[in-house]
């Protein structure tokens, strides 16, 4: 006989059931959501790694939405924009809800003025601006760091309260930080970590005599984000200053091989932007499935 305590305590097995199912549920959910918004998959084996472009590839479409429709149709994630193509928030804001393609940073290089760069990249849903460590050629190797770093750290301040990363770009502009240790300690010497690396993958061979793979290994951890780049590939490199010595694996100088490894080790997730000359949709196409030729995705 079923009695009206033994009602209950069937109810409230149910009940404790369902409570428990809706919230794996829920749980499941919010680490999915959470897994999209940071780029990692929710499963940690499962190490994701978005492709985007710098604006100025996108060589078709007029408005922002078309030139963001063309990169998605193409097979990338993002892009970034620079502060010399400023284009109004409201505008990137409905281009972005509109594709799903976002623009997770800004390309500042042309000052050292990070306050401006860094309210925009907050304001168009960006989470780092990358920025160059210029060489002022009658300076030292100390007062050169001494100078950048002042600017860095004047800016640390609305870096932390808007969440942007500051990343320091290996470039030919930065010749008294041409080897990966001085980079590193460039980086350390910041005392924070707001500041990190964004680690281009042919500027380290163009501009060095160290190997693209020696420069992951050295940064590391610092690295954030990464640029996808190969002056020695016949197709998605420079003519005018490729070696056309193929090395290792893609037909180009960078030992893509090694470079995976040295990513692998660190566990790297993020962002990774071709950088090459760019084009229109078949040409931004065929340069996506290079990125995931090169980087195995």
């Amino acid at each position: 006989m079923i009695t009206s305590d033994t009602r209950k305590v069937t109810c409230n097995a149910i009940d404790r059931r369902r409570f428990t199912t809706m919230t794996c549920a829920a749980g499941a959910v919010a680490l999915a959501g959470a897994a999209a918004l940071s780029g990692r998959a929710a499963n940690p084996a499962s190490i994701r790694i978005r492709k985007s472009v710098k604006y100025g590839m996108i060589r078709e479409g007029k408005t922002l939405l078309e030139k963001l429709q063309v990169l998605k149709r193409a097979g990338f994630d993002g892009l970034e924009l620079t502060l010399q193509k400023k284009i109004p928030v409201k505008e990137v804001r409905a281009a972005v809800d509109a594709t799903g393609v976002v623009v997770h940073g800004i390309v500042h290089s042309h000052s050292e003025e990070f306050a401006t760069p860094i309210r925009y990249c907050k304001a168009v849903g960006g989470d780092a601006v990358l920025i160059i460590a210029k060489t002022d050629n009658r300076l030292s190797h100390a007062e050169n760091n001494k100078r950048v770093h002042t600017a860095i750290r004047a800016a640390l301040p609305l870096a932390e309260k808007n969440g942007i990363r500051l990343l320091v770009e290996n470039v030919r502009a930065s010749p008294h930080l041409n080897t990966a240790e001085s980079m590193a300690e460039f980086i350390d010497a910041a005392g924070s970590p707001m500041v990190g690396a964004y680690y281009d993958t042919g500027n380290t061979i163009s501009w060095t005599n160290q190997s693209a793979e020696h420069w992951a290994r050295v940064l590391g951890k610092r690295i954030v984000k990464i640029d996808i780049k190969d002056r020695g590939h016949p197709i998605f490199g420079d003519p005018k200053t490729a070696s056309q010595t193929a090395i290792g694996t893609n037909g180009g100088e960078v030992h893509w091989e090694n470079v995976r490894k040295e990513l692998a080790a660190i566990n790297y997730t993020g962002w990774a932007a071709a950088e090459v000359a760019g084009g229109d949709q078949k040409r931004l196409t065929d340069m996506a499935h290079w990125v995931n030729d090169v980087l195995q995705l």
